[in-house]
């Protein structure tokens, strides 16, 4: 782990125990930052994002910090592998933190209350992803506004906070208490907020759901899915396949984070209804052994999950399947805005189904061109003639 020292702005490298006490940035990104190189040069020193290094720094010290750590200059990120091990290893780093300054670039000094609080709440801050584990891991987080000038602490703005997020105090308090929290309320937190890459909507989750993976920048929304199968590895728990949206027939298995966003409220049922509410990843999809009840609809089954909302635990929730071909296993998820209910103590009436529903592979986006360049190099140019395009434009 490199480490900037608060005096010199010099990096340090530390490795295991040897590993000093620290102070973390929070923030988001602009033009200008210092990359990693630039800070050993020395050519980062004229650009913007000095200054956000530098004000960290000094704060550090005065609260007599020697270390700091800030991710736009103390990770190579032109080593792929320091970078995975980076990613991998970003919710550590915070949890492990002495204290967490929160830079707010967007929030003006000087305002009162009112303005300060309504300030914070616009801020570009609490709508970016990596931001997300950045306010629950650090036991400590102070927040600053433009000038550097303290704005409160994680604890003295929970409220506030709290009503911007949606997370709930409990876990602002401790972030060990996220285990008590489903998969579908973890995902609701993440599900308004956004990343520049595509592939970092799922990245910046590793640490919130505790799993390892390896980062494969190129690969796009399938990043998300594969962070949901390393989820699955860990939990039985039903509520990620909570999610609504409307289209078409697909897997169990969301595109985004965005799907979740009316799934705060859901969390897994103690009950014991559903006396194997495992699941598995196998080549004909994922397999689930579930309750079913027919529909109007032929070959529409609602599966029943076990997973309620918050206010009905003595209701749970379904999602609708389409069979593929009458006696089959194989099963498709309808397209629906609304998750089905059933009512607990009807549960144990219903016949169970071995159910396979296949992920169906993500479209690979490719860029578009409005033109090409063919170079024919070593060709003799006497023996050949340009003949046309087809198709014209």
């Amino acid at each position: 782990m490199r480490l900037l020292h608060t005096k010199t702005l010099k990096l340090h490298e530390f490795f295991g125990t040897s590993i000093p006490p620290y102070t973390i940035l929070s923030h988001t990104w602009d033009e200008g930052e210092v990359s990693f190189q630039e800070l050993q040069s020395g050519s980062g020193e004229s650009k913007a994002g000095y200054d956000k290094i530098r004000g960290c720094c000094e704060i550090a010290a005065s609260d007599g910090f020697e270390y700091a750590w800030v991710d736009t200059c103390c990770i190579d990120k032109t080593s792929s592998a320091e970078l995975s091990e980076a990613i991998n290893s970003m919710y550590s780093w915070y949890r492990t933190s002495d204290v967490c300054y929160v830079y707010l670039a967007d929030v003006l000094p000087n305002l009162d209350a009112k303005a300060r609080d309504e300030a914070i709440r616009k801020s570009r801050w609490f709508t970016r992803g990596w931001t997300l584990q950045e306010l629950i891991a650090p036991s400590s987080v102070i927040f600053y506004d433009s000038r550097w000038h303290e704005l409160g602490t994680k604890e003295s703005l929970e409220i506030l906070i709290s009503d911007i997020t949606k997370i709930d105090g409990a876990v602002l308090r401790d972030a060990d208490k996220i285990e008590s929290f489903s998969v579908a309320q973890r995902m609701s937190w993440a599900s308004t907020r956004v990343t520049t890459r595509v592939e970092d909507i799922a990245y910046c989750l590793l640490g919130i759901f505790g799993v390892h993976m390896p980062m494969l920048y190129g690969e796009g929304d399938h990043a998300f899915v594969r962070l949901q199968e390393e989820i699955m590895r860990t939990t039985a728990d039903h509520s990620i396949f909570a999610w609504t949206r409307e289209g078409s027939l697909h897997g169990l298995l969301a595109h985004t984070p965005a799907w979740f966003r009316r799934s705060g409220d859901i969390v897994c049922s103690q009950s014991h209804v559903l006396t194997d509410d495992s699941f598995s990843v196998t080549n004909k999809g994922i397999h689930l052994y579930l309750p079913t009840r027919p529909t109007a609809t032929p070959d529409l089954c609602l599966a029943v999950l076990s997973c309620h909302k918050i206010d009905k635990n003595m209701t749970n929730l379904g999602i609708y399947l389409q069979r593929q071909s009458e006696y089959c296993d194989i099963f498709k998820r309808s397209p629906s805005d609304s998750l089905g209910e059933v009512e607990s103590a009807t549960i144990l009436e219903l016949n169970k189904e071995n159910i396979f529903v296949k992920q169906d592979p993500l479209p690979i986006k490719v860029p578009s061109y409005d033109r090409f360049i063919v170079s024919m190099k070593g060709v003799p140019n006497s023996e050949f003639a340009f003949g046309g395009v087809t198709p014209r434009f």
